[in-house]
């Protein structure tokens, strides 16, 4: 039986609703692709970007806590996010901080 996309550390609900409306329903669909790929159908499934988001996939691929991620690991991340973003036509952050956009990623507030 396939693990909810939750079972991945530091994603939740709201995170798994949004990797469904990206035809994304299991931890073992996500760890088969890889975090970019991942994020790129999050992204093409019209769901917002945002930064943290993305780090927080992709350490918990790892199995690693979200805020493990620092330096020059986080700049080399934030590089791949923003080719990432680039990748996919139409995508644009909408204004929001990096901590409103994980905020809303984590469904805490919010989409706008």
């Amino acid at each position: 039986m396939p693990s909810p996309v939750s079972s991945i550390r530091n994603l939740g609900p709201a995170t798994e609703t949004a990797f469904a409306k990206a035809g994304i329903h299991s931890a073992e669909e996500i760890q088969d692709m890889g975090a970019d790929e991942a994020y790129r159908r999050w992204l093409a499934a019209g769901q917002p970007p945002h930064f943290i988001g993305y780090y927080c996939l992709v350490m918990g691929l790892q199995g690693r806590g979200w805020n493990d991620c620092q330096g020059d690991e986080k700049k080399a991340l934030r590089k791949r996010f923003d080719a990432i973003k680039a990748s996919v036509k139409g995508t644009k952050e909408k204004g929001r901080s990096d901590l409103e956009a994980a905020l809303q990623f984590f469904g805490v507030i919010e989409k706008i």
